[in-house]
């Protein structure tokens, strides 16, 4: 059941690289020590929310430009949202990005420190280089991404198909080396004003991660299973608790869920993420739901597909890791795991965010024409039936 690859997934192959661990890695207890080392000034950009700003940076009369995403409009960034943060922001008036904050804002910074492209869609379709010029240094305020140690930078984008705008948007990743940000710095302390619902969703989108590198079938290399692994076991752990204990738990298990959130990125940056993301992009494009969240809708049913169809080898392996940190068989691990996701946060149906039976049949048609980077990365493959019927399963 092989399909047809893209030339950029059959590159992605071909790269031979054991792992791609650019960054140079710090470790602060306050976001205060961080400034010190790094010698914040005034030509330093910051980009961070307004929250974050309040409670961790305000006292320390910082005299860097700081700019707040929230005053660009809610959501994930989309082409005009980055397209007004350019013109909001000239390129010559800093010489380093900080960014402090979750997914979107890593992700944005990213673009802020390459050269400005003639415009934000020619970039996203690969029409304008990818050129890394301003040091980025990547502090995250979430434990779910992976984003501040991975070279794609993802973004809602006005959809095309064969050069042709469609009218309708999707979320595409823009993939290069060149977005891997310099340095990286893990403050748990950033987590602590985090709310639950995001703190989960941020949490399950890194377990996603590293259980997509883990079944990676063409990337991934032993590096990248090892960071996968410990992922898993600490995310597993962490979840664990949360179940027996309460959400007030996860205080006192915040630095192993941003370190957890750390290793996914570092594995599925060469072995790479699959269809859960490739089917939820689209999700997140059209109705705008979280992508921690998107990725856990579709999470159980891609799993489900998998053991039906190949139930063994990888995925095996994959049940007993599992298995050895739920306490239970091997074959019961998938339930298992979707029965302690419930827990941590009770699942919503698709049809709860808006989706429609007719998006069951045109979303694995934007998913074939834009997510093939994605989609050839799936454990078993699938076609349109198949996305459909998960869909379904969903909705």
């Amino acid at each position: 059941m092989e399909k047809p690859m893209d030339s950029f997934s059959k590159s992605l192959i071909a790269d031979r690289r054991e792992i791609i661990f650019r960054p140079e890695v710090y470790k602060f207890q306050k976001f205060s020590e961080m400034a010190e080392q790094f010698r914040l000034n005034e030509r330093d950009l910051v980009m961070t929310n307004a929250h974050i700003f309040e409670d961790y940076m305000k006292d320390a009369g910082l005299k860097c430009q700081f700019v707040f995403r929230e005053k660009f409009g809610p959501g994930e960034p989309s082409e005009q949202m980055i397209q007004e943060i350019f013109d909001a922001v000239p390129y010559d008036s800093y010489d380093r990005v900080i960014a402090a904050g979750g997914g979107a804002i890593l992700d944005l910074c990213k673009l802020m420190g390459c050269r400005r492209p003639d415009t934000v869609h020619n970039l996203f379709f690969k029409r304008f280089p990818v050129l890394h010029e301003k040091e980025v240094i990547a502090v995250p305020t979430t434990c779910g991404t992976g984003s501040e140690c991975t070279n794609i930078s993802v973004a809602i984008v006005r959809d095309e198909k064969d050069g042709v705008l469609t009218g309708g948007e999707t979320k595409l990743g823009l993939v290069s080396d060149d977005m891997i940000p310099d340095k990286v710095c893990l403050i748990p302390e950033l987590l602590t004003t985090l709310p639950y619902k995001p703190f989960a969703c941020s949490a399950i989108d890194a377990l996603v991660h590293a259980t997509e590198s883990f079944l990676s079938p063409h990337r991934k290399t032993m590096t990248s299973e090892l960071f996968s692994e410990k992922a898993m076991e600490l995310i597993l752990e962490g979840f664990q608790r949360i179940a027996a204990e309460g959400s007030e738990a996860r205080f006192a298990f915040l630095d192993p869920f941003v370190t957890a959130s750390f290793y996914a990125g570092i594995a599925f940056l060469k072995a790479g993420c699959g269809p859960v993301h490739g089917m939820s992009f689209p999700l997140g494009g059209t109705y705008h739901v979280p992508h921690g969240e998107s990725n856990y809708m579709l999470f159980g049913a891609i799993l489900d597909y998998y053991d039906a169809h190949k139930p063994d080898g990888e995925l095996m392996r994959f049940k007993a890791l599992v298995a050895r940190s739920l306490n239970c068989s091997p074959q019961d691990a998938i339930p298992a795991l979707e029965a302690l996701l419930q827990r941590i946060l009770p699942l919503r149906a698709l049809h709860e965010c808006g989706f429609t039976e007719e998006d069951c049949r045109t979303f694995p048609v934007s998913v074939e024409a834009n997510q093939q980077r994605l989609m050839t990365n799936a454990y078993y493959p699938l076609d349109l039936s198949s996305e459909e019927a998960i869909y379904r399963k969903c909705l």
